[in-house]
């Protein structure tokens, strides 16, 4: 069986990272060459890393950030925002990335993540899955930065993405996004049971505990935070032990070296 992986996210907006409370990005937090350099040392699984930016007017700033935390990031290293097109993608893995998370444009052109996966191969394509609860309860999808209602569930919706090629999902609750209360477990463990790819629980974690309890009652493959590892001392090293003396699987918390091709070249398509 597969390892539980540990993924620290860093959503970065005009080339700083910002904290995340329901979609609001409340308060600049850091750098993020220095957030990066110190998960590096305690070994997580996996970086993930967001362009929040409000416009595409520091995209080169973005690009430029990426391709610094590619020399520097010993673990592979998913970016997203801002994707529409596969150049966009070209791009991106040509500064250094392993994976992409898309979202908006998957949901709008389910194709293009079909388009994708045949150029980039499965492995390289995270759809980003934003969720928020009706009136009734129902887990409906939205997009655009959390703006825009698609009138769709997350499990359709899952589901679709990965009958169109999608690797990996990136499940992420817009309620409990930065309240610190836990994942929504029944959200998270009702998508996990309807695909057979990899789910990433995202948003809302504000104890190790509520890690624990998005693998074993949420059933899923990864777990993802923000916020609280930008504020617990030796935070990712903390994760980890703890998950590791809950009985989950997971690596060692020492440093260790993963090798990965970088700047990989692809065809044209």
């Amino acid at each position: 069986m597969l390892k539980k992986r540990l993924i620290p996210s860093l959503l970065v907006r005009d080339g700083r990272i910002v904290q995340s409370v329901q979609f609001r990005h409340t308060n600049v937090i850091g750098n993020v060459i220095t957030a990066v350099d110190f998960f590096n040392g305690w070994a997580v699984d996996e970086i993930l890393i967001l362009d929040v930016s409000r416009d595409h007017t520091g995209r080169d700033e973005f690009l430029a950030i990426v391709d610094e935390l590619s020399e520097r990031c010993f673990v592979p290293l998913c970016v997203g925002g801002w994707i529409a097109a596969l150049g966009d993608i070209e791009t991106l893995l040509e500064h250094g990335a392993d994976k992409i998370a898309v979202n908006t444009h998957a949901f709008r052109n389910p194709s293009f993540i079909t388009e994708a996966a045949k150029v980039f191969g499965s492995q390289c394509m995270v759809v980003s899955i934003d969720v928020k609860r009706d009136g009734d309860g129902n887990p409906m999808v939205w997009v655009d930065r959390g703006r825009e209602a698609t009138g769709i569930t997350a499990i359709d919706w899952a589901r679709r993405a990965e009958a169109h090629g999608a690797g990996e999902i990136l499940l992420t609750s817009i309620d409990n996004d930065g309240m610190r209360k836990g994942y929504d477990l029944p959200l998270i463990k009702s998508v996990s049971e309807s695909v057979g790819i990899p789910v990433i629980a995202f948003g809302g974690v504000g104890h190790w505990s509520h890690m624990a309890a998005g693998v074993r009652e949420g059933g899923v493959d990864a777990v993802s935070a923000g916020n609280i590892f930008h504020f617990t001392e030796h935070s990712t090293k903390k994760a980890k032990e703890y998950l590791r003396e809950a009985g989950i699987d997971v690596r060692d918390t020492f440093f260790y070296k993963v090798a990965i091709p970088r700047r990989p070249r692809y065809g044209h398509y």
